[in-house]
């Protein structure tokens, strides 16, 4: 392990995370808020730590396998924890460890909150909240990859570290100018939202943490009630709208914006999660209109809004869906482990991963019945390797592991089953709100301190999809 390079380049991730600082703090001097001072002295601290670490650890030396393994785990584990300084500092939160979960819940895009009430915080504390989500969504790591020119051919092991999955898209042959590329198409799009909802009456300030929140997929709102606050069908639309964007693979975003639209309709991935969302709204729907509501239209309405919500891992809501019949809330805790698609802002299993262990479990059911015959899995025109799926049937093991043993040790601290459960759905697979007392109108504010470190490791294993994580616990990686 090469302790300098990996302390180097955290040091620039955390000059850069206290520069960011400087908009909450723009927003804070313009409104005359009494949180100026904590901004300020976290910026101060979080830049003068970064200078430190990236002065006195110079080193040329490239970024191997392991290094971009431990930048990408220690990155994540520090941005939460400077990130945190500023709610500390304004007295946002009694405790380090309320500090800490909301701000890895933001940086992870989760969006479980122990913010109680959102209204009436000042307006740099709730910029910061959803700002950095907005950093978190496409990827801190990436960012840096992106903006330090020092990193060479490096910065191909953080990416690979930060963004696992089965895909690795390269848009450039160099990596570098892939990481600009992912994040101009994030800034478009992202702009693209604040014009739809301010133009059509929502607040500018309103309208960017919305933003925020929704490209990164992450569901921090600065309202109490979310989305449902506004009761307002057309802000719904642009935001479910922009939703299921987010939770498309943002290399198809760049293909379609260069004018190869077919590449979304060739790409099975994309038509997976099409097709999940299409039945998911309409099996709602139809329950909602039955037991609920009078009009259809309604039914669609809030079906499609929490639907897009849940799957896309953003955790907005209109409704309280905890007061919704069984069969419904059944299919939105389902989505909950779905998630968006491999390369978006969206979480938990990722729609690719589920599409290949349905097509390994035909291809066992057909050997069944022909036990000679080789049956090659293929997605669209390609072969699937069999170690890309042996790495995706390890990873589901791991993913429902964890989720069973985390879900243990909440009902041990006093969960019901429904909340024990959903609760670690919805933070493993970063949504934020999940089921019971941590439903969409609850926050996680009740949940004792253990509980709150468990839900927080969840968030961080979710986010860099476990491996990047647990093999840092393993002594032989530590070995030269």
């Amino acid at each position: 392990m090469k302790y300098k390079i990996v302390l180097n380049t955290l040091g620039s991730l955390l000059f850069f995370l206290g520069l960011s600082m400087l908009f909450p703090l723009l927003y804070a001097i313009y409104y005359h808020e009494t949180v100026i001072n904590a901004f300020l002295i976290s910026m101060a601290i979080t830049s003068l730590s970064g200078l430190l670490l990236w002065k006195y650890f110079s080193s040329k030396e490239p970024i191997g396998h392991k290094e971009g393994f431990a930048i990408a785990t220690l990155g994540w584990i520090l941005a939460a924890g400077f990130g945190a300084l500023p709610f500390l500092f304004a007295g946002t939160f009694p405790s380090f460890i309320d500090a800490y979960f909301e701000s890895m819940s933001g940086f992870t895009t989760t969006g479980a909150t122990v913010l109680v009430p959102i209204e009436g915080n000042p307006y740099a504390i709730l910029f910061w909240r959803n700002f950095i989500q907005w950093l978190g969504g496409m990827g801190i790591i990436v960012l840096v990859v992106a903006i330090l020119p020092a990193l060479g051919a490096g910065g191909m092991q953080l990416f690979k570290s930060e963004v696992p999955g089965p895909e690795k898209d390269r848009l450039k042959p160099r990596i570098k100018e892939t990481a600009k590329l992912l994040w101009q198409v994030y800034i478009i799009i992202s702009a693209l939202q604040v014009g739809c909802l301010y133009f059509t009456g929502m607040p500018l300030f309103e309208a960017l943490t919305n933003m925020f929140g929704t490209m990164a997929t992450g569901g921090f709102n600065p309202r109490n009630l979310s989305v449902g606050a506004y009761n307002n069908p057309v802000f719904e639309i642009i935001i479910t709208f922009f939703m299921f964007v987010a939770g498309v693979n943002f290399t198809l975003h760049y293909q379609t914006l260069h004018g190869n639209i077919k590449s979304l309709f060739k790409d099975k991935e994309f038509l997976f999660y099409g097709g999940v969302i299409l039945i998911a709204i309409l099996a709602i729907a139809a329950e909602l209109r039955v037991y609920i509501y009078n009009s259809i239209f309604t039914a669609l309405r809030y079906a499609s809004f929490h639907v897009v919500s849940i799957t896309t891992t953003t955790g907005f809501a209109t409704a309280d869906y905890n007061a919704w019949p069984a069969f419904s809330k059944s299919v939105l805790l389902i989505l909950m482990f779905i998630g968006g698609c491999a390369g978006s802002t969206g979480g938990a299993i990722k729609n690719i991963r589920v599409l290949l262990l349905i097509k390994q479990a035909n291809r066992e059911f057909r050997k069944l019945i022909h036990p000679q015959a080789v049956f090659p899995i293929r997605l669209g025109d390609k072969v699937v390797s069999e170690d890309v799926m042996r790495n995706i049937t390890g990873f589901f093991f791991l993913y429902i592991f964890i989720f069973v043993i985390s879900s243990f040790i909440m009902t041990i601290l006093g969960l019901d089953i429904i909340s024990a459960v959903s609760s670690v759905a919805a933070t493993l697979g970063n949504v934020g709100p999940g089921l019971g007392l941590v439903g969409p109108i609850q926050t996680y504010a009740f949940i004792p301190p253990i509980g709150k470190i468990v839900l927080t490791l969840c968030m961080l294993l979710g986010r860099l999809e476990i491996y990047t994580v647990l093999i840092l616990v393993v002594p032989e990686f530590w070995r030269k």
